[in-house]
C-alpha cells in the first residue's frame, strides 16, 4: 500500500468513527442547557456514550455514511486523475472494513454497488490552490440530514413566517423555516451552512461548503456574523430540541456565505448537517502521501462517559408483543426491548405491500434501520453500526403494514404522520424513538444475528436483518391512544416561529 492510499485510508476512518472536537464542545455545550431528566437530556447522555464508544472501538459513529464528499486543493500541476483513483481505493478499502456503509445505489436498477464506488460515487471536488501541500477533506453526511437540506426562490411565501423578500430580512425567515421543517428527522440538535445566491447548483455546493469551516470562526462579513448569530439563538427558541423531543437547543451551528446572483434570481440553499457532523481534513504531502498535519484538531475535546441511557422503570417489551402490552403503554415512557426484531427500510416495506413476508411477524416490531454488518471468517455476521433511519419516508405504507402483518411496534427516529397514528390506534400498535446516530450504542444490544432476507436483492442496508437484542432502549413518542409527541412539538414550535414573522433585519 503507498502513503497515500494508507492516509487516505486512515482520514477515512477517523472521519467515520472520531468525532472533530469543535463538534465535541457544542455537544457538550447542548448537554449542559437541557433540564436533567428531560427526553432531550437523555437523548444527549446516549450521543454523548455513543460518540465515545465509537472512538474506543473505531467503528462507525453513525451507520448511515452517506455519500463520501472530498474537498481537495492540490498545488498547480499536481495528478488529479492518480489522486482520485487512490481516492477510490481508500474508500472500498473503507467499506470492505466495516468502516463505511455501502451506499451507492444505481437509480435505475436499484443494485447496490457493494464498495460505494460508481458513477458519481464518491464525490470529489478539486481546486488548485499555490501553496504546497495537498489539502483533503472529507464529510460524511448521512441521508437524514442530506434529505433535511432545502432551497428557496425568492421572493416566497413561508407557512407562519408569511412573505420572504429579496433581502437579508427575507434569507432569515428562509434559513430558520427550514430549521422549523426539518424537526428531529435530521437528527437535530443540527448544523446548517447556507448558501446566498449564485444558481442553483453553485448555491447548494456553497452551502455545504460552508460546512467545512470551524464551529467557532467568525465571519468576517459583520452583517453575516450576526445573521448566524441570530438564526442560532432563534432556532433553539422554537423548542424542537434533540431529536424533535421537544428541548432548549435544536441548533448547534451556523454559518453562511454569498455569491453574487442575476437580477431574475435570488436563491437561499441551506445545508442540513445532524448532530453527528463528521468531517475532518488532512494536509498531505503531495510527493510521498504522507500526513503533514490533521485539520480540525488543533484543540482537543475529550467527552466523558455520561452513564448510559437510565432505564429506572422503564417497561419491558418481550416480542412476540401481546396488544395488551401495548395499550398499558403511553407516550413519554421508557421501554427496553427484548427478543427478536426485524429491520426493515424503503425497499422492505414496498416489497411487503405486495408480497408475503419471509418469516412471521404477528406480534413482532419493525426496525426503521440500514446497519453496517460485517462477516466472520466463519461466515457469521456481526453488527458494526446500527442506529435508526428516518421513518418518515415510510409512512405511505406503515399502517397498511401493521394490520396486514399484525405488527406490535415500529422502531425508528423523526416520528411518522398521522396515517401511521391512526393506524396504531387501531390496530393496537406502537412507535418508538430510538436515538438517531447512536449506531455503537444499539450496536451493542444486539445479542445475536438470527439471519438475513433479500441480501441479494436489496443489498446490506435495505435487507431484512432478524436480530436478537437485549435490553433495547426507546421511547414512546406515538401511542395506541392517538397521542404523538411529533405532533404536539410541530404544532409548539409552529407558533413560536410565528412569534419571529416580524422584519428583524
Amino acid at each position: 500500500m503507498s502513503h497515500m492510499r494508507e492516509s487516505l485510508l486512515t482520514l477515512v476512518t477517523q472521519t467515520s468513527t472520531n468525532l472533530p472536537p469543535d463538534v465535541r464542545r457544542a455537544i457538550k455545550y447542548a448537554s449542559v442547557q437541557e433540564e436533567a431528566g428531560s427526553r432531550a437530556a437523555l437523548a444527549l447522555r446516549t450521543i454523548v456514550d455513543n460518540v465515545v464508544a465509537a472512538e474506543q472501538d473505531v467503528a462507525p459513529i453513525c451507520q448511515d455514511t452517506g455519500m463520501p464528499t472530498f474537498f481537495v486543493r492540490c498545488p498547480v500541476g499536481f495528478d488529479q486523475l492518480a489522486l482520485e483513483e487512490d481516492i477510490r481505493w481508500a474508500v472500498a478499502e473503507a467499506t470492505r472494513l466495516g468502516m463505511l456503509r455501502p451506499n451507492s445505489v444505481d437509480p435505475v436498477t436499484g443494485r447496490n454497488t457493494g464498495d460505494n464506488l460508481g458513477p458519481g460515487t464518491p464525490v470529489v471536488h478539486f481546486a488548485q490552490w499555490r501553496e504546497s501541500g495537498l489539502e483533503v477533506r472529507l464529510m460524511l453526511k448521512g441521508g437524514g440530514s442530506e434529505n433535511q437540506s432545502a432551497q428557496y426562490s425568492l421572493p416566497a411565501e413561508l407557512p407562519g413566517l408569511g412573505k420572504a423578500g429579496r433581502d437579508l430580512d427575507g434569507i432569515r425567515k428562509t434559513v430558520l423555516h427550514a430549521v422549523w421543517q426539518a424537526q428531529g428527522q435530521g437528527c437535530s440538535a443540527g448544523f446548517v451552512g447556507v448558501g446566498i445566491g449564485s444558481d442553483r447548483t453553485s448555491g447548494m455546493e456553497l452551502a455545504k461548503e460552508q460546512l467545512l469551516r470551524d464551529l467557532e470562526d467568525v465571519n468576517p462579513d459583520p452583517a453575516l456574523a450576526e445573521l448566524e448569530r441570530y438564526i442560532v439563538e432563534k432556532a433553539n427558541a422554537l423548542d424542537i430540541g434533540t431529536m424533535g423531543f421537544g428541548g432548549h437547543v435544536t441548533l448547534l451551528g451556523c454559518k453562511v456565505a454569498a455569491l453574487n446572483r442575476i437580477p431574475a434570481s435570488f436563491f437561499v440553499s441551506v445545508a442540513y448537517n445532524c448532530w453527528a457532523f463528521r468531517r475532518l481534513g488532512v494536509v498531505l504531502d503531495p510527493e510521498t502521501g504522507e500526513i503533514s498535519r490533521w485539520l480540525y484538531r488543533d484543540r482537543p475535546e475529550v467527552l466523558a462517559s455520561a452513564g448510559g441511557f437510565p432505564t429506572e422503570g422503564a417497561k419491558v417489551l418481550r416480542t412476540p408483543i401481546s396488544e395488551e402490552d401495548v395499550r398499558a403503554l403511553h407516550v413519554g415512557d421508557v421501554v427496553l426491548l427484548r427478543g427478536r426484531i426485524h429491520t426493515g427500510r424503503d425497499e422492505l416495506h414496498k416489497y411487503l405491500m405486495q408480497h408475503e413476508a419471509p418469516v412471521p411477524l404477528e406480534g413482532g416490531a419493525i426496525y426503521h434501520c440500514g446497519p453496517v454488518m460485517l462477516k466472520d471468517e466463519d461466515g457469521r455476521w456481526h453488527v458494526g453500526a446500527a442506529g435508526p433511519t428516518t421513518s418518515s419516508r415510510e409512512e405511505p405504507y406503515q399502517a397498511d403494514i401493521i394490520a396486514k402483518y399484525g405488527l406490535r411496534a415500529i422502531v425508528g427516529k423523526g416520528g411518522m404522520g398521522a396515517r401511521t397514528l391512526a393506524g396504531l390506534e387501531r390496530s393496537g400498535a406502537v412507535y418508538l424513538s430510538a436515538i438517531g446516530g447512536a449506531a455503537q450504542y444499539y450496536a451493542k444490544t444486539v445479542r445475536e444475528v438470527a439471519g438475513v432476507d433479500f441480501l441479494d436483492l436489496f443489498g446490506v442496508p435495505e435487507a431484512m436483518w432478524h436480530l436478537d437484542v437485549e435490553d433495547f432502549p426507546a421511547i414512546v413518542t406515538m401511542d395506541a391512544h392517538g397521542q404523538s409527541l411529533h405532533k404536539d412539538v410541530l404544532e409548539q414550535s409552529r407558533l413560536r416561529l410565528e412569534d419571529l414573522k416580524d422584519p428583524v433585519f
